[in-house]
Formats: C-alpha cells, structure tokens, sequence
C-alpha cells in the first residue's frame, strides 16, 4: 500500500480525463506527470497548461511514479503498457475503454507491477467525483486515492470484472447515441428537430433534449475513439452472444467519422454536425452522378 505522502501519480496519454483528473489531483497537492514522447501537438499544450510535471521520456515517467494511469485511445492501451514493461513496480491501472481480453493482454506486458482493471463510469466533466469501478487483487491499492478526492468502487477481486462491466454500458450509451443521430437528422432535413426533442421529453424526461444534444455533440467529437471502443464492445459480446445492434453502432461511428472527419472541438450548436453530413453526402450524390454521366 502506497503511503499518503508518497503518492506520486503518472499519467499515460493526456487527453480530456488525465487533464481532468489531474487538476483535481494537483489541487489536493499530489504530485502528478506525464510523458511528452510520442504525444500529439494538443497533448503537449494540455499537459503544460495544466501545470503537471513533464518528462521527455516514458522511462523517466515510470521511474517518478508509484501508481500510472493508462488513459490512451483503445488501439494503444496494448502498446503503451507493453513499453512500460517489467520496469514498473508500483500500481498500473488500465482505464481505457477496452475489453477484458485487451486489459489481460496489457497486463501480460506489466510483469513487475500490480495491476489493476479501472472503468470510469461517467462523463469527466464531474472531476474528481466521477464515478470510477476497479477490479483486481491491488484494486484496493488505488483505491488509496479516493482520500483526494477521487470516487473509485472496488467491484470485485478478478481483472476483467471493472472494463466488462464499462463494455457492458457502451453498448447501452453508445448504441443510443447512434439511433439519436438517425432520429434527428432526418428531422433536421424535415425543419422539424426542435419539435420532436419536445414530444421525446414528455415520455422520456426533462433533461432529454439537453442529454440528447450533448451526445450529439461529444460523439461528434470522439466519434474516432468512439469507433474504436466498439470494436471492443463487439469483441466482448461476442464471447456471450451474436450481437446485432453493436456491430451497427461501430459501423455508425466509422461512417460517422467519414462524413465530419477529426474535429478540434466540440461543436457549439448540434445542427453544424448535420451540416457537416449534409455536405458530405452532397458531395458523394455529385460524384457519384459525374460517374453515371
């Protein structure tokens, strides 16, 4: 166990959950870093206007830290753990949206470390207070964090239980982003959008429309990572079932991404993604009618 003056927190990958994360940390004074090697340009400058402490080196990130968080996009929470290797024995904790089956095979990389299965199991923009279940035989060890202010959940002893149980509410939150998208936007092409979030509030809540839009908009803008998470999701279901609507979802995001392509920022009106898509699929009926010419 991690005494609480000795706590010294590295981030792996620094996107929109270490930034969060780390503000919280940092003002509760525990020491926290990150690696700049091999990060993107957006990275750095979120890293250094959080004012976490910065290594040029992944060998010097592990050697300041007792317990990493891997927050990577799912295709590197193999590759990045596999760097990190046997040169880590503190806590290692995986909190990418990935399967059991990719969070095993991480930690077949970690030889030396004490592993630990986290899911966070809601929006980041809740801080420090966001719900995060762990799983595993050291889960109790990160744990230890929750005396800053954090809220993990031990769920169970065995790795797998935490990043199933996430894959389990992908499925759920994500698929329901995808049908939003095909409800709305033919209303948006209709003129009729406003009309129909008001008669979906009345049978499904007040918060709808504001909870609908702001999935609209965070899956524009993660719609990438989105993909990727339900290649994961589809992998996991699979072992149980023939999943039908999930291979759906990881299609819809992939199209989804065709069509708006990588945007820098979420959007502040809901309506300029289905610009997006509406331009998009201009543009395809235009080639694809200067073909039949």
């Amino acid at each position: 166990m991690v005494r609480k003056n000795q706590i010294k927190v590295g981030f792996l990958g620094f996107g929109e959950v270490a930034s969060t994360l780390s503000n919280g940390l940092l003002a509760r004074g525990v020491e926290v870093s990150t690696c700049l090697e091999g990060r993107s340009q957006r990275s750095v400058e979120l890293a250094k206007s959080t004012g976490v402490n910065l290594f040029d080196s992944l060998t010097e990130l592990v050697e300041s830290s007792n317990i990493l968080l891997s927050v990577v996009i799912p295709s590197e929470a193999v590759s990045v753990a596999e760097k990190v290797g046997g040169d880590f024995d503190g806590v290692y904790v995986d909190l990418n949206n990935v399967s059991p089956g990719t969070v095993k095979e991480a930690f077949s990389h970690i030889t030396n470390g004490k592993t630990v299965d986290g899911a966070i199991m809601g929006g980041i923009k809740n801080g420090l207070g966001t719900p995060i279940i762990a799983s595993g035989e050291f889960a109790e060890d990160f744990a230890e964090l929750n005396q800053y202010g954090m809220n993990i959940e031990v769920i169970g002893t065995e790795p797998g239980q935490a990043s199933g149980l996430k894959m389990l509410r992908s499925a759920y939150t994500k698929g329901v982003s995808a049908l939003l998208f095909e409800t709305l936007y033919p209303a948006y092409k209709m003129g009729v959008d406003e009309v129909l979030l008001r008669y979906l509030s009345q049978t499904e809540g007040p918060h709808f429309k504001e909870a609908s839009i702001s999935r609209l908009k965070s899956s524009a803008l993660h719609a990438q990572r989105r993909a990727q998470e339900m290649s994961e999701v589809h992998q996991f279901l699979s072992q149980y079932e023939d999943p039908v609507i999930t291979p759906a979802t990881e299609e819809f995001f992939h199209n989804l991404l065709d069509k708006i392509g990588q945007i820098p920022e979420k959007p502040a009106d809901y309506r300029k993604i289905f610009d997006k898509i509406d331009k998009k699929d201009d543009q395809k009926a235009r080639l694809s009618k200067g073909r039949n010419k």
